[in-house]
């Protein structure tokens, strides 16, 4: 897990969040609830990149969006012949 600019966003947007918590529960579990989401966020979207760029294999065709494999569409190579 790096570091991005959006990762900014998402911690000025938990910590706001914390402090809408403050008055419902001690602040040590306000952080301890803010810090589970950020790693938890943090972990899913790392996953789903991963599983997109997975899915993506080396790009996707233009013309009918299918996966790329072998630097070939596996539709329109296969019309074309």
């Amino acid at each position: 897990m790096k570091f991005e600019k959006r990762d900014i966003l998402l911690i000025v947007g938990l910590l706001l969040f914390m402090i809408g918590l403050i008055p419902f529960m001690a602040p040590v579990y306000a952080v301890l609830i803010v810090i589970v989401m950020y790693f938890g966020i943090k972990f899913y979207v790392e996953i789903r990149a991963k599983s997109i760029k997975k899915e993506m294999g080396e790009g996707i065709c233009v013309d009918c969006g299918s996966k790329i494999t072998d630097q070939k569409c596996p539709n329109c190579d296969s019309a074309d012949e």
